[in-house]
C-alpha cells in the first residue's frame, strides 16, 4: 500500500474511532473526511449544540507538526541556527483536538488524548524548546527543518479527557435552525 494511501486510511480510521467513542457517550458525531480545513469531526448533542473537533492519528506513539505553527522562529543562514522569537498567536485557541494512537495489535486498545488548541500549543512549545535548547537551537542534521514530533508522554495528562467535549457542548448555543419540533 502506498504511503499516501496508508496515511489517508490512518486518518480515516482515527476519525471513525473518535465518532464511535462519542457515540458511546450519547453524542452524534460525523466525520468530514478532510473536506473541511479547520476540523475533521462535528459532534452534536440532543440540544443541537455542536463542537468542531480536529483529529490527528498515528499508528505509533508520535504525532508530527511544524514548529512554526506554534512559535515564531527565525533562521540565521550564516550560523545555521534557529532563533525562538516567542509563541505565535493562534486562531481558534479553544478548538478541540483529539489525538488518536491506534492500537498496534488486537490485545491493545486505541488511545485518545483530548485537549484544546491552546493546550496543544503549550505541549508543542515546551517539547520543541526543550529539544532545541539541548542543541543550542542548531538542528544536528537538517538546520532548516522545523519538524517537531511530540509523543504520548507529552499528552499523557489529557488521555480520555472526553469531558472537554461535553463541556464544550454545554457552553455552546443550540443551532436554532436544527432544533426539532415536538409534535
Amino acid at each position: 500500500m502506498s504511503s499516501g494511501r496508508s496515511n489517508k486510511l490512518t486518518a480515516q480510521i482515527g476519525e471513525y474511532l473518535v465518532c464511535a467513542e462519542l457515540g458511546k457517550r450519547t453524542l452524534i458525531a460525523t466525520p468530514f473526511a478532510g473536506n473541511v480545513p479547520t476540523f475533521d469531526v462535528l459532534a452534536t448533542d440532543e440540544f443541537c449544540r455542536t463542537v468542531p473537533i480536529q483529529v490527528k492519528t498515528t499508528r505509533g506513539d508520535k504525532w508530527p507538526t511544524d514548529a512554526r505553527h506554534w512559535l515564531n522562529i527565525q533562521y540565521d543562514e550564516s550560523t545555521k541556527t534557529q532563533k525562538n522569537l516567542g509563541r505565535k498567536e493562534i486562531k481558534n485557541p479553544s478548538l478541540i483536538y483529539v489525538f488518536v494512537a491506534i492500537a498496534p495489535d488486537d490485545k491493545s486498545r486505541d488511545r485518545f488524548f483530548i485537549l484544546t488548541k491552546s493546550q496543544l500549543q503549550d505541549v508543542v512549545v515546551k517539547h520543541h524548546c526543550d529539544w532545541m535548547d539541548k542543541h543550542e537551537w542548531k538542528r544536528p542534521r537538517a538546520p532548516e527543518s522545523y519538524d517537531c514530533r511530540f509523543s504520548i508522554p507529552e499528552v499523557q495528562g489529557y488521555e480520555n479527557n472526553w469531558k472537554l467535549i461535553s463541556d464544550g457542548l454545554a457552553s455552546s448555543s443550540p443551532v436554532r435552525s436544527l432544533e426539532s419540533t415536538d409534535e
